[in-house]
């Protein structure tokens, strides 16, 4: 069975505890502190393996975990970091919170490598904390904790065509026709039970990718049958190919076939019926009697909404040069743009969303001082000297309320703000 959805457990490396020790040497007696650093915990990393493309190895293994920061040692010594943890996945897998369903990563287009989790800042030796007036500390800082999130994984396929139909049209013997894939195919309901790609090649014009999104059926955007899992393969699709029997050869009326087939598109996604659409009037070989042909029909219904129709024989190869070089007009005037999905969830942001925190002006210093276990974890989990972080350390101020609490308490453009060691200027 295709797997394209799968719920596994993550989890980034706790930070290794600083260490407390003491020089001992022969002649130094009372030698000051040398307690090492901890290590980092590892990260825990998604990246993009262009060899697969299912989610099945997910049903076997639901947690993946990074390794631990080991502990700081004496004489200075720094400890390991943690082993990070690399998780592979198809392209096109998208990463979504468990509990909200938000994105936390859409591994598509560039994005082939992503970390996901930051394991845990290392903790400070006790050397760090001597001072003047307190020369035998014996105190070490603990290495921050690892990241735990129950994510939810899904796989879109990428392809610029979308091909959907009811069961038994025509489509895996098109596909198979038109392009390098090699579908099952068998006269059978439900013979696809998986999205089969293929690239088209055109002499003179730029190929594409096609793929055969699984026969759907009525109330599979409420999740009948395989609705769900075969439906959100059609989402990165860019033009859509109806295909349908102008045969009838099971007594369906092609017709209403396309209108149930997007009405199904519509209540899943409405978005899905804006991409063009063309229509594949299939089997024209088992057509006898010109009378009852469903061609005439079909024009008169669709094209006048501007839905091309193009009479083709999957099996002989009648009419798809046609049908192939229209698609790729189509696909010329769409943006060329892949479809990526924006990140709207941070894990860094949620590990300590409900954690206090004070902001104090000290007037003696004329600094505000922020405080408060939510500040300090996300100074152990992000890089400060990096724009980048930088940035990110600024979107958390402002979604935990903390800006809107240093203005309400009267902070001015150019006052310093002071966190756990770290100062800036303040300014909108």
């Amino acid at each position: 069975m295709f797997a394209d959805n799968a719920k596994i457990i993550i989890k980034s490396g706790k930070g290794g505890d600083g260490h407390v020790s003491f020089r001992r040497e022969k002649y130094v007696p009372n030698g000051g502190p040398d307690g090492g650093d901890g290590g980092h915990g590892g990260d825990l990393i998604f990246e993009v393996d262009e060899g697969l493309n299912t989610l099945t190895d997910f049903r076997h293994k639901r947690k993946y975990a990074a390794g631990n920061g080991e502990e700081g040692g004496k004489r200075n010594c720094h400890g390991k970091n943690g082993v990070d943890m690399i998780v592979k996945v198809p392209p096109g897998t998208i990463i979504r919170d468990a509990a909200t369903d938000k994105v936390i990563a859409d591994m598509s287009g560039e994005n082939t490598r992503q970390v996901v989790l930051r394991g845990g800042r290392g903790g400070l030796g006790n050397q760090n904390f001597a001072t003047a007036t307190m020369q035998v500390p014996k105190y070490a800082q603990p290495g921050k904790p690892g990241i735990e999130l129950e994510v939810h994984l899904e796989l879109k396929v990428i392809a610029d065509v979308g091909l959907v139909g009811f069961p038994n049209v025509g489509k895996s013997t098109l596909l198979s026709r038109v392009s390098n894939a090699r579908p099952k195919i068998a006269n059978y309901h439900f013979t696809t039970l998986n999205p089969n790609l293929g690239v088209v090649d055109l002499e003179g014009a730029g190929g594409f990718v096609i793929a055969d999104i699984p026969g759907l059926i009525e109330g599979a955007s409420e999740g009948v049958g395989l609705g769900h899992a075969f439906l959100r393969h059609i989402e990165r699709t860019k033009v859509m190919i109806h295909m349908v029997d102008a045969a009838s050869v099971e007594g369906r009326d092609p017709i209403a076939d396309i209108y149930a087939i997007n009405k199904e598109l519509e209540s899943y996604n409405p978005e899905l019926l804006m991409k063009p659409q063309v229509i594949a009037a299939n089997k024209i070989d088992a057509i006898y009697d010109e009378a009852e042909s469903a061609i005439p029909r079909l024009k008169e219904e669709f094209e006048k909404k501007g839905i091309q129709v193009y009479p083709i024989s999957a099996v002989s190869g009648k009419g798809l040069k046609e049908l192939l070089y229209h698609v790729q007009e189509l696909l010329s005037l769409t943006d060329n743009a892949p479809v990526i999905y924006e990140q709207e969830f941070f894990p860094e942001m949620a590990a300590f969303r409900e954690e206090p925190y004070t902001v104090e002006y000290k007037e003696e210093d004329h600094v505000y001082v922020v405080e408060g276990p939510k500040i300090e974890k996300m100074l152990g989990y992000t890089n400060i000297d990096s724009e980048k972080g930088f940035l990110f350390f600024q979107k958390f101020l402002r979604e935990q309320g903390i800006l809107e609490e240093l203005e309400r308490q009267g902070i001015s453009e150019g006052d310093t703000v002071r966190m756990y060691g770290l100062e800036f200027d303040y300014y909108k």
